[in-house]
């Protein structure tokens, strides 16, 4: 398990907590040289612990250090680099070096100096005067006093940092003129207070201020330059002083049209004698940055170890990731730029440092302080920090990596990439497979980080594949993850494009748009629900153990038989843990209903029913494949204008829409329903409950799946004990003056009563009857029954088994009693004696005995049947019902009479239901007006109210 970054590489505090400001990224000279800058910068000595010495700045320091003790080295440097380029911090490494704290730090403690002096030869640096000039600090029309002395100009400045009152009279006539002093007398000056360092910043933004022919306080524009140019001579004549000046990089930096012009012109005099510093590369601004962010590794063996794991990572997956990481090097890149990923760096160095406005390294620094304190504080367990990991949902680190970006990319970022209503958070809650790594936000935020600095005059735009899964992949995660995510990105999202394996975000949407223009087009009833339907069917491998899977079927065409059948429930009728949920009511309807016919066969329904929460998502999903479906039949039709590589995205978003499409059918036609009741003998039974049961959305066969579940939870048995039979026997149908039951009654009642058990077939209790007929524990049977008599009565042997009208299942005991005495009498005809009497007492299978008149037996008919009786052709019954339970009894009516005669051809059959109610304070108008209506509507033959 590799450790995360968080325990292994601490933040400095200022960035876990969040306190640290902008301007505390910006090193400030002036604040420095005045006393008033914050201790990392004041400090010397945590200055330099802060502070990489990239090779440049060694140079630099190098080339100081010999100058100051008149070993040579440069006396001018100017200071040119990108915008946050780290100039005003190596002017600072200088300041430092030079005045160490007015000379109470000493050089040994400062990290890093040692080894230059050591290369120099030198063991301590002379003591030097530091003269600190700030174009932006300074005014050129506004004059500061020191010590009662007006100073109006940068020489004046120069020279009473350098020799306060002594020094200034050297050049006061020229600083109350505003005019240069001269080569000679900044030559005296700077070798009187020499050794000496003199560190200009900002010079352009002082000098700019100084229009053509206009005269201020501090001199003309001309007699700037002069001074420049004097003072650039003069160093060279003075073996221990150098001057450092730094100058923007570009023209935008440096302003209006004036700045420029200045910039031009200083350009032209420091090139004359300056010596070039060498700006910091990628591989040294991994150091900077984090002795910038973080206190230490802590842990070395553990980074190395996580190092070494995304190294091997790389080489295992080679053709996942670019070519270079497969070189031993990139384990050395890893180890510099931890626990930051290099990638992070090579794209802000690359890609963001081209934008005008992003500083090289101080904008780097406040980018990174954001992401990092989010990821802190919001327990990030990541191994490094990954373009993938950057936290674009939070609003201050978007707000920070959008402000350098030109205006359009805040709605781009939020629908499209990170937050939690961005396409990307969506995919991953439907697909979790892609949700447990976060593969969709993190391939997202990679694109972005790559391409968002790009132009579409760009040849070749966005990042490849192989860098994106750079960005986003860890160690022991499947590579083919982000590349499944990239696939649904390209079909979801609205600002993504792609092509030539390349992907980019751009402020402009893509054919998507057009795509959700047309969605709009599509209606429920018409196109959703029909298209829906043929994509439920298609997820059918066959009916299975169903004789018949209705799709969206009304009640009236689902027949009301003796097979078991699948109701599929439309997206109208759907199953919600959180909302309104209308599948029962919907599955009620047609249990209880065929038409406008009761539905007697109850227990043959199982209902697969949409889940609420997911419908949604499956009919914009079925929007989007419709939409897609027409913007690819206009572009055949030539009736929609598009380019080449358009018209084969389109192609690939209906194929992409259409595969989302079959597993979205899957994921939300997920709840399987069946009715039941809870029933006791003697307790009566429950209103209709509905046991829910979620299937695997991820099976390929949704048939096979449905069979599982309904095996596995004992909804439907396909397979069943004869001691189940037994049990549901006793329990249910025989009585104490009935001890056999017609088995063909009791496979219809299974079919029909919903608290016994469902039954997959007939051929089910057929076998279940065979497997229980060889025992004396479960039933006997018989062909029928006449007066007392059991026709084809067999006990303990398997017979036939024909499931008709005369088949009966008889009770054991009464089924042993029956036997013994067929037994006796044989016995007693053979011996040429009487035959015992009717009634025995025999000993049942758990021991109790069973005397006289406890058990009826029919009496045995030995060779030969009993005398035919006329038959009856005609039935008249009446019944009193209870008014509370009439409902409970009068279906109960229904089956166990009513069903005896309307299931035979032939019988005509009529009922009269007669019903008289009485109340002594009289119905108030409001019942007879309802009961009228309801009598009418029922069609009653006559129904009035007497006084």
């Amino acid at each position: 398990m590799l450790k995360p970054w968080r325990e292994v590489a601490i933040p400095h505090e200022d960035v876990l907590k969040g306190t640290f400001k902008q301007s505390e990224f910006a090193a400030d000279l002036s604040r420095v040289h005045a006393g008033t800058a914050t201790a990392e910068y004041q400090d010397p000595k945590l200055f330099f612990q802060r502070t990489f010495i990239t090779e440049g700045m060694r140079l630099l320091l190098d080339s100081v250090v010999k100058r100051l003790s008149g070993q040579g080295g440069d006396p001018v440097i100017q200071l040119q680099t990108a915008f946050g380029g780290g100039k005003t911090h190596t002017m600072l490494a200088v300041y430092h070096l030079v005045s160490r704290d007015g000379g109470k730090a000493m050089v040994s403690d400062l990290q890093g100096v040692p080894a230059i002096l050591d290369a120099v030869g030198i063991t301590e640096l002379p003591h030097a005067k530091v003269v600190v000039l700030d174009g932006i600090m300074s005014s050129p029309n506004q004059p500061v006093v020191r010590d009662g002395q007006t100073i109006r100009t940068l020489w004046g400045d120069l020279a009473w940092q350098l020799g306060k009152a002594e020094g200034y009279a050297l050049v006061a006539d020229a600083d109350a003129s505003g005019t240069s002093p001269g080569k000679a007398v900044l030559e005296t000056l700077i070798g009187r207070y020499a050794p000496c360092v003199i560190l200009i910043d900002e010079l352009v933004g002082y000098v700019r201020q100084f229009a053509e022919g206009a005269t201020l306080t501090g001199g003309t524009y001309d007699s700037q330059l002069s001074f420049v140019q004097a003072l650039t001579e003069s160093l060279k004549a003075v073996p221990n002083a150098v001057l450092l000046a730094s100058l923007p990089h570009s023209d935008r930096e440096a302003g209006s049209q004036q700045g420029v012009k200045a910039l031009r012109a200083l350009e032209h005099y420091f090139g004359r004698i300056q010596a070039l510093w060498k700006p910091v590369a990628t591989e040294e601004a991994f150091e900077i940055v984090r002795r910038r962010l973080f206190t230490d590794i802590n842990d070395k063996a553990a980074a190395e170890s996580v190092c070494r794991a995304f190294a091997d990572y790389y080489t295992a997956n080679s053709d996942s990731f670019p070519r270079d990481t497969q070189e031993s090097h990139y384990f050395d890149r890893l180890m510099q730029a931890y626990p930051i990923h290099p990638e992070v760096f090579d794209r802000l160095y690359e890609d963001w440092s081209s934008l005008d406005n992003f500083q090289r390294t101080r904008g780097v620094l406040k980018l990174m302080a954001k992401v990092i304190h989010r990821l802190w504080k919001d327990n990030d367990k990541d191994p490094l920090i990954m373009p993938g990991s950057f936290p674009l949902a939070d609003a201050d680190t978007r707000n920070e990596v959008i402000y350098y970006l030109p205006q359009g990319w805040d709605p781009v970022v939020e629908k499209d990439i990170d937050g939690e209503r961005a396409e990307t958070t969506e995919i991953e809650s439907i697909d979790t497979r892609l949700g447990s790594v976060q593969a969709c936000r993190r391939s997202a935020r990679t694109i972005f980080l790559g391409s968002a600095p790009s132009t579409p005059n760009q040849m070749v735009r966005g990042i490849g594949v192989e860098r994106i899964t750079l960005g986003a992949a860890h160690p022991g995660q499947q590579v083919g993850l982000y590349k499944d995510a990239l696939r649904r990105l390209v079909d979801r999202l609205h600002y993504l494009n792609s092509g030539q394996d390349r992907f980019w975000f751009d402020t402009r949407p893509n054919l998507r748009r057009e795509m959700e223009d047309r969605k709009r087009r599509f209606q429920d009833k018409e196109d959703i629900f029909p298209f829906i339907r043929d994509h439920v069917k298609k997820a059918f491998h066959g009916n299975g153990v169903f004789s018949g899977i209705h799709i969206f079927t009304g009640s009236n065409d689902i027949p009301d038989d003796w097979q078991l059948r699948l109701v599929v429930l439309p997206p109208d009728a759907a199953l919600s843990k959180s909302g309104p949920s209308f599948a029962l009511e919907h599955a009620g309807q047609i249990l209880k209903t065929r038409g406008d016919q009761p539905r007697f066969k109850q227990n043959r329904l199982i209902f697969l029913v949409p889940d609420g929460d997911s419908v949604g998502r499956l009919k914009d999903q079925v929007r989007s494949a419709l939409a897609w479906q027409s913007i690819v039949s206009d572009i055949k039709e030539m009736k929609l204008n598009l380019d080449q590589f358009q018209a084969q995205q389109a192609g690939k978003s209906l194929n992409g829409a259409e595969e989302a499409l079959r597993r979205m059918v899957r994921e939300t036609y997920k709840w399987l329903v069946a009715p039941m009741q809870e029933a006791a003998p003697g307790r009566g039974v429950s209103d209709v409950k509905w046991e829910q049961f979620q299937i695997n959305a991820g099976t390929p066969h949704l048939t096979q799946e449905i069979e599982r579940v309904l095996k596995e939870n004992e909804i439907l048995i396909t397979e069943w004990a004869p001691i189940h039979l037994a049990k549901m026997l006793r329990d249910w149908f025989w009585k104490d003056d009935a001890k056999e039951v017609s088995a063909l009654k009791v496979w219809q009642q299974t079919c029909q009563q919903l608290y016994l058990p469902r039954l997959k077939d007939e051929a089910v209790f057929k076998n279940t009857m065979g497997a229980g007929a060889v025992s004396l524990d479960f039933f006997g049977f018989a062909q029928g029954k006449e007066d007392d008599r059991y026709i084809g009565f067999t006990f303990g042997t398997c017979p036939m088994l024909f499931l008709d009208d005369a088949l009966l299942l008889i009770e054991p005991a009464t089924a042993a009693a029956y036997k013994q005495q067929i037994e006796a009498q044989r016995a007693a005809e053979e011996a040429g004696q009487p035959s015992p009497p009717e009634t025995t007492s025999v000993s049942t299978n758990g021991g109790d005995t069973v005397g006289t008149g406890n058990i009826t037996i029919p009496s045995p008919i030995v060779n030969g049947s009993a005398t035919q009786r006329p038959t009856k052709k005609q039935f008249y019954g009446s019944i009193d019902l209870d008014p509370i339970l009439a409902k409970k009894q009068f279906s109960d009516l229904v089956d166990e009479v009513l069903l005896q005669f309307t299931s035979r051809p032939g019988v005509k059959v009529e009922i009269a239901v007669e019903i008289r109610a009485d109340s002594s304070s009289g119905f108030d108008d409001g019942v007879q007006r309802a009961v009228k209506e309801n009598c009418n509507v029922l069609q009653f033959k006559s129904a009035e109210f007497e006084e």
